[in-house]
């Protein structure tokens, strides 16, 4: 969109890319905007954001939608990971489920499901409690046979070449299983000896150690280790013979929110620099939504979508809409008479009401119209959980 000039900005324009980059003055304070084909991004306080809302309609711009950001622990991530936003996962299936069915007696448990995880991506394996998730990664490790179809691990399936598929996976269950009175070091000394793949056992140590970030503490025996910290020594366990594919069933269990930080970067690190699968089951959607960039959700032993995280978590026309103004009272008056069956929801300094996204530019003018100072906007958009518990029917996840 155009941004006609308005008198008291004084302007500084020059291009980055495809972007065009504005510095101004509103009143007090230097802004900098970025703004791009369909959107204006500014960083000011939040004082202001009345003003400009104002000026705006003043001016004939219709504002369609405004969305203010804080920095929460997704946006950390992502500042972590910058430059990355361009990966691209390739689509290299590490593992394929093939019309995968269970049944005990009469009764099926998994019902013919099909789904693959790419080289270099992680898969999110979300359903509730009892729907077939820890059952379909104990047929991928041949712990318990499959009715019908296959599993293919590198292109093996894992009931003919079951030596050779399995080879090339890793995997923690829950908690790692470690010897408490040896140090770390011993430990993976212990599990190195295991595999036939490990010529240089030393130098594989020292990468699989830089690699979860354990090389502080060693040589420390694992009984002083935190729980976090033993996480990351069994992930060093499972990464010693190059697996292509890491299985992880509930691997933030009994993490701290700092733990859990450092086992989501680890993993993220390994999809994207080592080109490792990851498939993880676990109950805490909130870190599956930062983590994955995939989800399968599974309910009574059915596979009910398979979507990236973006596909899964897409604006939807309908926003629920939360408006913070000067005169509640006369704003829910206002509103009501533009949409007259339509709920609002008043509390003490804000109205909020459901709203399909088209009809955000009318508010914004009839409240400038009416003499209603907006001081912000929130649009409330529903997270892993709420498309989980819709997708599921309200079951939540154990």
């Amino acid at each position: 969109m155009k941004i006609k000039p308005v008198e008291q900005f004084e302007n500084i324009t020059k291009q980055d890319g495809n972007n065009t980059i504005i510095t101004f003055d509103i009143n007090e304070g230097e802004v900098k905007t970025i703004i791009n084909e369909k959107s204006i991004q500014i960083v000011m306080d939040s004082a202001h954001f009345s003003n400009i809302i104002n000026k705006f309609a003043l001016e004939a711009i219709k504002v369609l939608d405004t969305e203010i950001e804080t920095k929460n622990l997704a946006n950390k991530f992502l500042e972590h990971n910058e430059g990355n936003e361009g990966n691209i996962i390739v689509t290299i299936p590490v593992v394929q489920f093939k019309n995968i069915t269970k049944k005990i007696g009469n009764k099926t448990i998994i019902d013919d499901i099909t789904f693959n995880i790419n080289e270099g991506e992680v898969f999110g394996f979300l359903g509730p409690n009892g729907a077939g998730k820890t059952t379909t990664i104990k047929m991928l490790f041949g712990l318990i046979s499959i009715t019908e179809g296959e599993i293919l691990i590198n292109g093996y399936d894992n009931k003919k070449k079951f030596e050779t598929a399995i080879s090339k996976v890793g995997g923690i269950i829950e908690n790692p299983e470690l010897y408490k009175y040896l140090t770390g070091y011993e430990n993976l000394l212990q599990a190195a000896n295991m595999y036939k793949n490990i010529t240089n056992t030393k130098k594989r140590i020292d990468e699989v150690i830089e690699l979860v970030g354990l090389d502080q503490r060693l040589h420390d025996k694992v009984a002083t280790y935190s729980l976090g910290m033993r996480q990351r020594l069994g992930l060093a366990q499972a990464l010693l013979h190059k697996p292509i594919l890491i299985v992880l069933d509930e691997p933030t269990n009994g993490l701290d929110p700092a733990g859990i930080h450092e086992l989501r970067g680890y993993l993220r690190n390994l999809a994207e620099k080592e080109n490792i699968a990851v498939l993880i089951s676990s109950h805490q959607l909130n870190e599956m939504e930062l983590m994955c960039d995939r989800v399968g959700v599974i309910q009574n032993g059915k596979l009910i979508t398979i979507q990236t995280m973006c596909d899964l978590l897409e604006k939807e026309k309908v926003s629920r809409v939360i408006f913070t103004v000067d005169k509640v009272s006369k704003a829910k008056l206002c509103l009501e008479n533009m949409f007259k069956n339509q709920a609002t929801i008043l509390k003490e300094n804000s109205i909020e009401i459901d709203i399909d996204t088209d009809q955000f530019s009318e508010i914004i003018i009839k409240f400038v119209q009416e003499d209603i100072k907006v001081f912000a906007t929130e649009t409330a958009t529903k997270n892993l959980e709420d498309k989980f518990l819709e997708l599921t029917g309200g079951n939540k996840i154990e």
